[in-house]
């Protein structure tokens, strides 16, 4: 077991442990202890309509009409929550409450050029009423898709939360995709309405997408209206699009179409890299209800907070991010490149308790040398997020030793699949380095070998056994629900499989070494290629690597492995080689040294910036690169050129 890098100060007074007393004293469920995260997860998963029931009472969820039932159905695919009930969304973010009363401080916007504006819960409701009334004079009505290509601002926040109040459906992009990425996933859904901005700002410069926007103008037939807003340049138009001012112009009411529990609320997108992105459906009900749990109670969220998680509008954390509205926190939203030391500034001059990023760019700062404790006031920082990878051993120590010893980290594993994590930590937990404390309450994550027999301490594969709500209620446009069964439920009928490659300890504990379709499979023996990187990355001239397994599945006979490195300036391969071979020789076991090491310019990523490592396999096992990998799914085409002349060369 790895050392424990923080305890909880008071566990009694965090708003887990008020649930776990208001189980027991309302409810009379006989919890020994308010305290005992583990006999209160045991408790969650034994009856999930019992605990969904118990949790949507005490966390407030809005329900105009009640339910027949809270699980019509528990099969997977095909679980039926609440049914009968109708809620909204935004009805639950803008109603008055507890730290949404009119002053409360509802949005904070920061940009990295420095411009900065505050948003009250008062201000936020007229705005969304306001756009409220331009998507009613586009014709937009529930069931009616609006999209958004857009940065993470308030007029982008303003019109999704109007959207929803309408009962209309969801879905955004970040501004850096390109025409194509953005035509792939929004000509799916036929959307009525698109919010577009004139440009962004990134690491100090501006770039102007409005050339991107007129061609979606021209490949979206079924567009009634484009709004433009002018993020980079006050006065900048586009012919054929309606300005923000304009749009917002008209004062009309704040009403909430109330929907049945699984009525769309958004839709998400796969990764795209092998294929058009899949659009990922999530439920109005869904959402609330595992976004309060979420936020309330696992990152002991509320009012008086200052919540910020840097994303961009195309990753699933900026929904989770807005959730923050939904327990009466104030969302900051940062806009622009994060600073290996200036997002640290920024978090201590905002006041942040609850901070989130990615693995990446943690290990970015740890790399850079930067001491963020020495140069920002972290002193109100309660928790610190990770997402996006697993958080190395060494990051979740640089964390403890150079951010806050007294924050919890938090490293989370979940998905735009269920918008939500599956697992992560509670703040009743000790939190130990390079481990996931435990899953969610609510989620029946298991461990299972081939044969689907359960593991314990051994690596294998995550499922999870017991419906969530925040599960899809579909793939758009399939209407047999074959694709949805094939992504999460052939391996193992009727449970859900993740395709990460996890183990779990023997107090509860889960670590995650990466994806199970990307796994190092030498001599028999599997690997994560996480437990690759954390060796590898941990030397300070490699700046990005790139693990690949040429083992074909069900082979008898081991591929290539090989490693890519994008090496710090300055680094030579040849020097630096004999050290890598050594250190992965007594850290991982000789089977897992490479064959080759290679040196690259850059690694293949996602949009959202995650390494392609099935991708650049397929086309290194003789896929036809067109068919591996869509270029538009990635943040850089260009670096798989590098991969496909390789493959031909292997030829």
């Amino acid at each position: 077991m790895n050392e424990v890098l923080w305890s909880p100060p008071h566990p009694e007074a965090t708003a887990i442990a008020a649930f776990a007393r208001w189980l027991r004293e309302a409810r009379g469920v006989p919890l020994r202890s308010e305290t005992d995260y583990t006999e209160l997860h045991r408790w969650s998963v034994e009856d999930p309509a019992i605990f969904w029931a118990a949790a949507a009472e005490y966390l407030g969820v809005m329900f105009r009409e009640p339910a027949s039932a809270v699980l019509g159905s528990r099969a997977m695919p095909g679980a039926e929550w609440f049914p009968g009930a109708t809620l909204n969304y935004a009805e639950h973010a803008l109603t008055p409450g507890p730290g949404r009363l009119d002053d409360d401080v509802a949005l904070e916007f920061v940009r990295e050029d420095g411009l900065r504006r505050n948003v009250t819960h008062a201000e936020l409701r007229e705005l969304v009423a306001r756009a409220r009334a331009g998507l009613a004079a586009a014709g937009v009505g529930r069931d009616d898709r609006v999209v958004a290509l857009a940065s993470n601002t308030v007029e982008t926040a303003a019109l999704f939360l109007a959207a929803a109040s309408l009962g209309a459906i969801w879905s955004s992009c970040s501004p850096d995709f390109g025409a194509q990425a953005v035509e792939d996933r929004f000509a799916q859904i036929e959307p009525t309405v698109l919010l577009a901005v004139d440009g962004y700002r990134y690491g100090g410069k501006v770039f102007d997408v409005r050339d991107t926007v007129d061609a979606l103008r021209g490949r979206l037939p079924s567009l009634r209206r484009v709004v433009l807003v002018p993020d980079v340049d006050p006065a900048a138009q586009l012919d054929g699009t309606v300005s923000w001012a304009d749009f917002v112009a008209e004062v009309g009411p704040l009403e909430f179409e109330a929907v049945p529990f699984d009525h769309p609320l958004w839709v998400l997108y796969s990764s795209g890299t092998t294929g058009l992105p899949k659009g990922i459906v999530h439920s109005h009900g869904g959402v609330v209800l595992e976004h309060l749990k979420m936020l309330r109670l696992h990152q002991d969220l509320g009012p008086g907070d200052k919540f910020l998680w840097y994303t961009t509008t195309g990753w699933m954390m900026w929904n989770l991010l807005l959730g923050g509205l939904l327990v009466g926190a104030t969302v900051v939203l940062y806009d622009g490149r994060p600073g290996t030391t200036s997002f640290w500034e920024l978090a201590g001059r905002l006041g942040v308790t609850v901070l989130g990023t990615s693995a990446g760019f943690i290990e970015v700062c740890r790399k850079a040398g930067v001491h963020p404790r020495d140069v920002a006031d972290l002193s109100r920082l309660r928790a610190i997020g990770s997402t996006g990878s697993p958080l190395s051993v060494d990051d979740y120590r640089w964390l403890a030793r150079e951010v806050s010893a007294a924050a919890q980290i938090r490293s989370i594993s979940g998905g735009t699949d269920v918008c939500t994590a599956f697992l992560g930590s509670a703040p009743t937990l000790p939190v130990r380095a390079g481990e996931l404390s435990a899953a969610m309450l609510g989620v029946d994550a298991r461990v299972l070998g081939p044969d689907g027999e359960e593991l314990h301490g051994e690596v294998g594969e995550l499922v999870v056994t017991q419906p969530m709500p925040s599960m899809p209620v579909a793939f758009w446009a399939d209407h047999d629900g074959a694709r949805l069964r094939a992504a999460y439920f052939e391996d193992y009928p009727g449970l859900w499989r993740h395709g990460d490659w996890a183990s779990r300890t023997l107090d509860g504990a889960f670590v995650v070494y990466g994806r199970s379709d990307s796994t190092l499979n030498r001599g028999g023996v599997r690997m994560g290629t996480a437990d690759f990187y954390a060796v590898v990355e941990r030397f300070e001239e490699v700046e990005d690597s790139l693990v690949i397994d040429t083992t074909q599945l069900g082979s008898g006979e081991d591929g290539t492995l090989l490693c890519f490195l994008v090496l710090a300036p300055g680094t030579k391969l040849e020097a630096l080689e004999p050290a890598l071979r050594a250190n992965l020789r007594s850290g991982l076991s000789p089977r897992h040294v490479p064959d080759r090491f290679i040196a690259v310019d850059e690694v293949p990523r996602t949009l959202s910036g995650k390494k392609c490592e099935v991708p650049v396999k397929r086309i290194l096992t003789g896929v036809d690169p067109e068919q591996a990998v869509s270029r538009e799914a990635l943040r850089n085409p260009e670096s798989l050129d590098f991969y496909r002349a390789l493959a031909v060369e292997s030829v």
